[in-house]
């Protein structure tokens, strides 16, 4: 089968574990990179061998020797451009999160259906070995009922600024930018059942800390400490149809210990802790056992996840694979997260 020709929009921070994965495929050609900034473009390009740069997408969307695109861009731009491109006739694997709005969600999940082409939702923590391996025992029925599932991301510093404190690009703080990927990992792996209800609430206390000397953070490419319109931590409780429930809370910033990353799921036959890292909790013979499996990356390992999930989005584009993470399920996920903003809003359970 011939190679899948890709190309990628925003040549930012994110953008080099998707150049990464795809320079190591041997299914894929990487034809272009795309960026407001030429030069950046042009350095990228230039270590990945991408033969071609562009700063204006449409432009670039119009070749037609161009297959598929990955768009690491702002929030903001998310919907806009993946539309455009599955016009173009390009599969697209949009990081996440799919949008800003569940009114842009639904008109990318129209699109998709209208072209016929692929979306896929860059839920990268679905493609942990650790998680790929919890299915199996999931699949197989060995947890039972997944009824209660609990989630932590918290920073004590990490704001990264830039674009991740402006609302406008982003459409949140640490809601949309951590808790997408934890709720949606305990949301998966409890079988996407129907949310029912949402009850959040967001703080704004704490700010940048700028101040703060002697322990470094990441920063956004962008950064600038003086803009930050986003909230500092984000807790929130989500009641699904089928009676179960997961609390989740994630922070930027927060007068904690140390910093906090915990996934775990509890079903009526086991348990399992996702990180910081995979055990799974049953019965045998009238005895709790604690059973750690044995696995290369029992941890969310950042460049083996991402290179796992280039490689599908290459398979499905290929006709060999099905998408694991739909444009359907970026609507939903889109659901939950305006629904815990509006929530923390007016103050009140927002109810489906």
């Amino acid at each position: 089968m011939s190679k899948v020709r890709v190309a990628v929009i925003g040549a930012g921070s994110i953008s080099n574990v998707h150049l990464t994965a795809y320079a190591a495929n041997p299914d894929v050609e990487l034809v272009a990179i795309c960026d407001l900034n030429g030069e950046r473009a042009k350095e990228k390009a230039a270590q990945f061998k991408a033969s071609k740069t562009f700063t204006d997408y449409k432009e670039m969307l119009a070749d037609p020797e161009i297959d598929a695109v990955s768009i690491c861009t702002w929030n903001n731009t998310h919907a806009e451009i993946s539309i455009a491109a599955l016009e173009a006739g390009k599969h697209v694997l949009c990081e996440k999160p799919l949008c800003k709005t569940v009114e842009e969600a639904l008109r990318v999940e129209e699109a998709v259906r209208r072209t016929g082409k692929l979306l896929q939702v860059g839920y990268v923590r679905r493609f942990g070995q650790n998680v790929q391996t919890l299915r199996k025992f999931i699949d197989a029925g060995e947890l039972g009922d997944i009824y209660y599932a609990k989630a932590s991301c918290l920073r004590r510093l990490g704001n990264p600024g830039g674009w991740f404190a402006d609302s406008e690009r982003s459409g949140g703080g640490p809601l949309i930018d951590l808790g997408v990927h934890i709720i949606d990992l305990c949301w998966y792996l409890m079988g996407k059942p129907k949310v029912k209800s949402v009850s959040g609430n967001t703080y704004r206390k704490l700010g940048n800390r700028k101040h703060i000397e002697n322990l470094a953070f990441y920063k956004a490419a962008d950064y600038d400490a003086d803009k930050n319109d986003v909230e500092d931590l984000a807790n929130a409780l989500i009641r699904f149809e089928n009676g179960a429930s997961l609390f989740v809370d994630v922070s930027f910033t927060l007068h904690a210990k140390k910093d906090e990353l915990t996934v775990k799921i509890y079903g009526e036959n086991g348990g399992a802790e996702i990180e910081p890292e995979l055990q799974i909790i049953t019965e045998k013979h009238e005895t709790i056992l604690n059973v750690t499996p044995q696995i290369d990356q029992p941890s969310f390992e950042f460049q083996q996840a991402f290179k796992a999930e280039i490689n599908h989005f290459i398979e499905c584009c290929q006709g060999k694979a099905e998408l694991l993470s739909p444009v359907e399920d970026g609507v939903e996920m889109l659901k939950i997260l305006c629904g815990i903003y509006q929530s923390a809003a007016e103050g009140k359970e927002i109810q489906w």
